[in-house]
């Protein structure tokens, strides 16, 4: 059985799109092959990978990587997690779906360690219940 590529998009690929390739891989089981990457990669969030540990997703060894590193592949869906990666995808070959879920950006959270890890909560618990939505979706097609 050939698995479902998945290619999820931030700008910086430190937060929301790290998140979401830990979320795809941990709720779509092995039907899924799922990468993340950035418009502007920056570096992986301490935030994200303390939160994912919380729900028992390891992203520890996680990088980020620019969108530019999978330019030409074919992927079956490009989830973009912000309306900047959104504006900013390349297009891809073949029968790429493109999906948006715009969601805040938990980097951009300021303050003490508490609050900040609060935003990335609560944007994780908003990616994983869209994550299940689809993977319910796509078994039942």
């Amino acid at each position: 059985m050939q698995k479902t590529r998945i290619l999820v998009l931030c700008t910086g690929n430190s937060a929301r799109s790290q998140m979401g390739e830990g979320l795809f891989r941990d709720e779509g089981g092995g039907g899924y092959e799922v990468s993340s990457a950035g418009t502007k990669p920056s570096q992986v969030r301490p935030e994200a990978i303390a939160v994912m540990r919380e729900i028992g997703i390891d992203i520890s060894g996680n990088r980020s990587k620019s969108v530019d590193e999978f330019a030409g592949q074919a992927f079956d869906f490009v989830v973009t997690v912000c309306d900047s990666a959104r504006d900013n995808c390349p297009v891809f070959p073949g029968a790429t779906k493109r999906i948006h879920w715009s969601l805040e950006d938990p980097a951009a959270v300021e303050g003490p360690e508490d609050e900040r890890l609060a935003a990335f909560r609560r944007i994780r618990d908003q990616l994983r219940e869209r994550v299940k939505a689809f993977v319910y979706e796509q078994a039942r097609t």
